[in-house]
């Protein structure tokens, strides 16, 4: 039994250019209750918007915070500032009524920025706990191993490998042929 080789073709509609925009529902069930649930999502990043900026700031302008371990505050600061812009606004977007799509290119940027930023924090973290341990275990030296140098190397490593981990799967899902809905 052998199947006409042009059934295929004809049932095949595949996108080149991705899929249109995605509708996005907020909370399902909940649609009522939105604009409640916005209060505290709001609050939440302002709070954390005010901190971390309010954190940059301290570093950046007192010179007593000028070293690594500081630094390294300040980097995982910046890092969250960047997660949580990178995602909070569409979600409140969605919640207040004002924007229920996204479309597919701003969903592969905000899947990108998302994970990097969370490869950059580990990176950090983990800069953060080697900081730690020479300053406990090798404190002669912690002057000369850990310099504003250094910590600016760390800086650029973390997007670096968060970028080269996350670059190839993104550019994947771009080209996946998707089908219309």
């Amino acid at each position: 039994m052998e199947l006409d080789p042009a059934l295929p073709v004809l049932n095949q509609t595949v996108l080149t250019s991705g899929p249109g925009p995605f509708v996005l529902l907020g909370v399902p069930g909940l649609q009522t209750l939105h604009a409640w649930l916005s209060v505290p999502v709001c609050l939440l990043y302002m709070a954390a918007l005010a901190g971390n900026a309010l954190l940059l700031g301290l570093v950046a302008t007192d010179k007593t915070l000028q070293t690594p371990m500081y630094q390294l505050l300040g980097l995982l600061a910046a890092a969250d500032l960047v997660l949580a812009t990178s995602t909070v606004p569409k979600a409140l977007a969605v919640l207040w009524g004002l924007s229920g799509e996204i479309s597919f290119a701003a969903c592969l940027a905000q899947l990108f920025v998302t994970h990097v930023t969370f490869i950059a924090e580990s990176s950090v973290l983990l800069a953060m706990a080697i900081d730690r341990y020479v300053a406990i275990c090798q404190p002669l030296r912690y002057g000369a191993l850990l310099t504003q140098r250094v910590v600016g190397i760390v800086a650029v490593a973390a997007v670096t490998r968060g970028a080269c981990v996350m670059a190839p799967p993104v550019a994947l899902l771009q080209r996946l042929p998707y089908s219309p809905n």
